[in-house]
């Protein structure tokens, strides 16, 4: 095995727009090009491209694809319509969290799952395992795809002119089959910025022509190439959990407020499901006394949280710990997602500060997300 990470098929690309690479879950990545402060506003008011190769597709193929995954994931898959998908994670036995995911029914008996791209390995292995004994194939496609994503509010225009999907009436998560500059293509109105926008699956071969296509389609209103920097201080914005930081095999949903996604009204299976009697007893904590609830912190200064800072009440006792912490760029303020005891996670809770290198900064606590685009 190669100490060296991978690279996309748009890795020439990026290293010719001279991206900032970084080693990101084992890829070389761009994280930047230019200013991400830039990158993010440009996603936030015109529209961003991004290189999302390293993310992990997995096919589930067979009569009882539907009943595997309701069987391996928290949510009722077999429910969802072809052309759709569902934003669910899959837990192990105890209840925590080993990734949150996206799956797309791409027809009667087959599904894809995204996986993060730390957790591809362990999400490919867990549904190996976990189907035994379902009539159903569970197959491998990181290599068979390249995904390209075009997000801002002007998206669909850009896309519209290269494509013969019908966009107008594809609904925010979902997909649907088509052609990408003459590509084909697998194209989802998913996303993880807080923005309309779409995902594209193409094959690595045509991950170049699709990129420049979109890229001049785009240049009239603004589009640029965006790195994993933006794309982080997005979904922090949009208040989008991120695996490794608000999601770990220490939560479960209930602690991520993500309870929701959890359907224990399953029917398939007999109900069965891994992790299905301790997410229960989760379900009841949360109901009756949750032990931490996560939140969203503004600050009232300009020291920026990071992960791992410790939140204190006025008195200086530890209540919470910062998960993801950066300068918002549409607030003009730094922000942060922390988890902090219940009793001081009611918005306009004050006395409320972070820890930053053993001085007290104040914060305001909010309701999550901090940003929410005008639909």
């Amino acid at each position: 095995m190669s100490d060296h990470p991978r690279t996309t098929a748009l890795d020439a690309t990026h290293r010719a727009l001279g991206a900032t690479m970084t080693d990101f879950a084992g890829w070389d990545m761009p994280l930047r090009y230019g200013s991400e402060r830039d990158e993010h506003v440009a996603v936030r008011t015109r529209a961003g491209l991004f290189d999302l190769s390293h993310m992990g597709e997995i096919t589930i193929d067979g009569a009882q694809a539907g009943e595997l995954l309701d069987y391996a994931l928290v949510g009722n898959l077999s429910a969802l319509k072809v052309g759709r998908a569902r934003y669910t994670m899959i837990c192990d036995a105890s209840g925590g969290i080993l990734d949150d995911l996206i799956v797309y029914r791409t027809g009667e008996q087959t599904y894809m799952v995204v996986a993060n791209a730390s957790n591809a390995q362990v999400v490919l292995d867990a549904l190996s395992e976990r189907g035994a004994g379902f009539d159903a194939a569970v197959r491998d496609d990181r290599d068979a795809y390249a995904l390209i994503a075009v997000q801002g509010p002007e998206a669909a225009g850009i896309l519209k002119g290269l494509t013969d999907a019908e966009l107008d009436g594809l609904k925010y998560y979902a997909g649907l089959p088509g052609t990408v500059a003459g590509r084909e293509a697998l194209i989802a109105r998913t996303g993880y910025t807080g923005e309309d926008g779409f995902e594209l699956f193409v094959s690595p071969g045509d991950a170049v022509a699709v990129w420049e296509a979109l890229t001049e389609a785009g240049s009239a209103a603004g589009l640029v190439p965006c790195g994993l920097s933006c794309r982080d201080t997005l979904r922090l914005e949009a208040g989008m959990p991120l695996y490794g930081h608000e999601l770990s095999t220490r939560t479960t949903p209930f602690d991520a407020g993500l309870g929701r996604i959890v359907k224990f009204e399953k029917t398939t299976n007999d109900g069965a499901f891994v992790g299905r009697e301790p997410l229960e007893a989760a379900a009841e904590r949360a109901a009756d006394a949750p032990p931490r609830k996560l939140v969203g912190l503004i600050a009232q200064g300009r020291r920026v949280p990071r992960a791992g800072y410790a939140v204190v009440s006025a008195d200086g006792s530890v209540i919470g710990e910062v998960t993801s912490g950066a300068p918002s760029p549409t607030l003009g303020k730094p922000v942060a997602i922390a988890y902090v005891d219940p009793a001081h996670a009611e918005p306009g809770t004050e006395g409320v500060a972070v820890d930053i290198r053993g001085t007290h900064e104040p914060y305001e606590v909010v309701a999550l997300p901090f940003y929410k685009r005008q639909r």
